[in-house]
């Protein structure tokens, strides 16, 4: 079987993408996606993406394998580059707005491609009761905030947000400094975390400008995370560290993320880019 797909990258953090709107189920197993995914023996991705056929008042659906072959719940530069993806396929002018709804394992995510080329994703509410993490450093029914995690001889105080998919989210003063390939492997897989968890490392520039390094559950160390950035500025303004509106600076470059607070949704904008198409098998 041949499979087109093509290549996105949205601030370095990049994806197969396959046209799956002809069934329900992706048309690549776990392990095919894992084997795609690799960078030597592969096309080369953090993940592969699949648009499928939309679910109830949705437009499409959205299934993503990590590079490991595991299942996230969503992806915030994934999803970005699926609805560029999907502008292509329904051979949209460039330059216009269209906006989409795509049920995902997260609930239903709506983005909206820009005239200007970026991606603004309505990335839903942030959930941050112990229990939506899931997390066991709360009771389940309380926040977590700023609470002690032993890690490597160390106490790190932490917030966990969930935005569909877990986040752990540290303070540090020096975020170039962090030994991300040893830490962050320790926090994915403490036992405070039964499903695994997304760790991100930030240092606050300034209340509007954060920087953020992300080692991301299933896929380890990346240029970017969407639903991490998303997560980071709703830890800043729940600590008091940052405004309701930032940019949060990723290896691979700028995300613009906003948050209301209490009930509202979180708001994210960056860009998606193509790369290249090519076949499979």
């Amino acid at each position: 079987m041949t499979v087109e797909f093509t290549k996105y990258q949205g601030l370095g953090n990049d994806f197969v993408l396959i046209d799956n709107r002809q069934q329900a189920e992706p048309l690549l197993t776990p392990e095919q996606a894992q084997k795609v995914c690799d960078r030597n023996f592969g096309v080369g991705a953090d993940g592969v993406i699949f648009v499928l056929p939309g679910q109830g008042d949705t437009d499409y659906t959205m299934r993503i394998y990590n590079s490991d072959g595991s299942e996230p719940e969503m992806c915030g530069n994934g999803i970005r580059c699926l609805a560029r993806f999907i502008a292509e396929l329904e051979d949209k002018a460039a330059g216009a707005s269209h906006s989409y709804r795509i049920h995902t394992l997260a609930g239903v995510i709506v983005p909206e491609l820009l005239p200007d080329g970026q991606v603004k994703v309505n990335m839903g509410q942030p959930r941050l009761l112990a229990e939506q993490i899931p997390t066991t450093l709360n009771s389940p029914e309380e926040q977590v905030v700023q609470r002690p995690l032993a890690v490597n001889d160390q106490n790190w105080l932490v917030t966990c947000v969930s935005m569909g998919n877990p986040h752990c989210i540290t303070f540090v003063e020096d975020v170039a400094s962090i030994h991300l390939e040893k830490l962050g492997p320790q926090f994915e897989t403490h036992s405070a975390f039964p499903q695994r968890i997304n760790t991100e490392f930030v240092e606050v520039v300034r209340p509007d400008y954060l920087k953020m390094r992300v080692w991301e559950r299933g896929a380890g160390s990346t240029l970017a995370c969407g639903t991490g950035a998303c997560a980071v500025l709703v830890a800043g303004v729940l600590t008091a560290r940052c405004q309701s509106a930032a940019t949060i600076e990723l290896p691979g470059g700028p995300l613009e993320i906003a948050w209301a607070g209490g009930e509202e949704p979180v708001y994210m904008t960056g860009p998606a880019e193509p790369v290249f198409t090519g076949h499979l098998g």
